[in-house]
């Protein structure tokens, strides 16, 4: 069904960043990078990357669906775990290469690693560094889901 959205041909600045077409610019490995956030909240969740495929099926399904860099993969967020991003707004930014999705968030949670947000942990900035340096903070002290429950033992999706 996706083959039935279509992406505007970008023709000039003035259409890009003034016009009613969606046609977005994907980098030269055909991803546009996704900013996630909660609707309700506005709490940053996530930050992703799509492909034209994904970016039409997220628009076709109204839940998030992105590209995944190191498995080479669609990858529809909730598929596997439950915890379905369900879109409340999908908007691009002026010149059309940078995706911002709020979501209302199935299970409380948007990281593998069982946080509630993908950013979990705080770099000190010099003022606030003693003796530890940059040790990073956690700013989420539980998680919301245990991913070896969820999961199994399956390798991490994030390659090192």
């Amino acid at each position: 069904m996706s083959d039935g959205i279509q992406f505007a041909e970008r023709a000039s600045i003035e259409q890009v960043e003034e016009g009613n077409e969606l046609a977005p610019k994907f980098d030269k490995d055909g991803l546009i990078p996704v900013v996630t956030t909660d609707f309700a909240s506005g709490e940053l969740l996530m930050h992703a990357y799509m492909n034209e495929e994904a970016l039409k099926k997220t628009i076709e399904l109204g839940e998030a669906v992105y590209w995944s860099r190191s498995r080479q993969v669609l990858w529809h967020k909730g598929a596997t775990s439950g915890l379905v991003q369900k879109v409340k707004a999908l908007l691009i930014d002026d010149d059309q290469d940078t995706i911002w999705l709020r979501v209302d968030v199935q299970g409380g949670a948007s990281c593998h690693v069982g946080y509630r947000s993908c950013f979990y942990r705080r770099v000190p900035v010099r003022a606030e560094m003693n003796d530890k340096g940059l040790e990073l903070q956690f700013t989420e002290t539980e998680k919301v889901f245990d991913p070896k429950k969820v999961y199994g033992d399956a390798p991490n999706p994030t390659k090192l």
